[in-house]
């Protein structure tokens, strides 16, 4: 069964896609913890990331370096913070959060909501720095 990241791969569900190409995609989270929340997915839908071919796995941090890097350039941040959780979507995805402490990874803590046109913009200035 194809997960959300499937379908939104398959431009079946819209998402705020920020770069994508043969064997990922990058889109903002609309469940933030924090302004410029990223999930950056493989394209082939692999539920536990180490069960992915050793290549692909390489080539899906290469990918995530480069969009952290261009969040980084938007978001005021002391760094991208990254986690790996992987139990709730089966399809392997590594979340890009800007972070100033810790805390600010917490998974528990309530997500944040911005408006279609903030969203838009976050996208737009994210897409300019790459």
């Amino acid at each position: 069964m194809d997960s959300i990241f499937t379908k939104i791969i398959k431009k079946e569900v819209p998402a705020y896609i920020i770069e994508e190409n043969d064997k990922f995609i990058a889109f903002l989270d609309v469940f933030p913890l924090a302004k410029g929340h990223t999930l950056v997915v493989p394209k082939q839908q692999v539920d536990y990331m180490f069960d992915m071919e050793d290549q692909l796995l390489a080539d899906l941090h290469v990918f995530s370096k480069r969009i952290a890097k261009a969040v980084e350039k938007v978001v005021s941040c002391k760094r991208i913070g990254t986690a790996v959780i992987g139990l709730e979507v089966p399809h392997t995805h590594i979340h890009l959060i800007p972070i100033n402490q810790i805390s600010d990874i917490d998974f528990s803590r309530e997500k944040l909501k911005f408006s279609e046109e903030v969203m838009n913009n976050i996208l737009n200035e994210i897409k300019a720095n790459l």
